[in-house]
């Protein structure tokens, strides 16, 4: 028997006894408790109450949703708006974004497109208007021109032409050899319709002023009308 074991066997230690056997249960060793940091906790507190104040936030500009009128339908500047190109959505709105409310549907029915208005669009105020597009001191021309008298591009409401007179083949000679420069009317678009079937006549209705009225009707009666599209200042 070694020293050691003699030693244990002596003082009757409850480690392994001189014949193998074993005595008491060994106790585990302390482990101590990790430090508690406390900056770490309050950051952690922090995190979590900013967290839940976010989702607040996010519950109450979800929750805060406003009816507007929408647009469903093409409407070209000068139509009438009816009940039937308008619709409603709701939606979170922020507070700069200008647009009539559901409640204020029956305001605008009834008033004129002041632009032209395009489906999927939030309807606002400035964008119509109860004002005719035939102003004072303005005369409404209806003018019906074949295909070869209009310019292929799409003439809309609002849009700027010049009303070009075009003489005769006689007299159109005498022009061209005095150089005297075509006379032209400025004119806005009010209203243009398709193209007739067969014929491909659009009727055009232009506004001039009243004194310019009576030759526009004039030219477009004797075919010797033609439109022209005014630069986009009007010039």
């Amino acid at each position: 028997m070694s020293q050691t074991q003699e030693h244990l066997y002596a003082t009757g230690s409850k480690a392994v006894s001189p014949q193998g056997g074993v005595g008491g249960p060994v106790a585990p060793p302390r482990v101590s408790a990790r430090r508690r940091r406390p900056g770490v906790i309050a950051l952690s507190l922090a995190l979590i109450a900013a967290g839940g104040a976010g989702v607040a936030v996010l519950l109450v500009q979800v929750g805060d949703r406003t009816e507007v009128v929408t647009v469903v339908r093409d409407v070209q500047v000068g139509q009438v708006l009816t009940e039937g190109d308008l619709g409603r959505a709701s939606l979170a709105l922020d507070p700069a974004v200008k647009a009539v409310r559901a409640g204020e549907v029956d305001a605008v029915v009834g008033k004129r497109a002041a632009v032209q208005l395009k489906p999927g669009s939030l309807l606002a105020p400035s964008q119509v208007t109860g004002d005719s597009l035939v102003k004072a001191g303005e005369q409404l021309v209806p003018i019906g021109l074949e295909p070869k008298q209009i310019p292929a591009t799409a003439l809309v409401p609002g849009q700027r032409v010049q009303l070009v007179h075009v003489p005769a083949q006689g007299a159109a000679e005498v022009d061209e050899a005095s150089g005297a420069a075509p006379q032209t009317l400025d004119g806005r678009v009010v209203k243009a319709s398709g193209a007739a079937p067969g014929t491909g006549i659009v009727v055009v209705d232009v506004a001039t002023s009243a004194e310019d009225g009576p030759r526009a009707a004039a030219w477009a009666a004797a075919g010797t009308l033609r439109m022209v599209l005014a630069a986009a200042d009007g010039g």
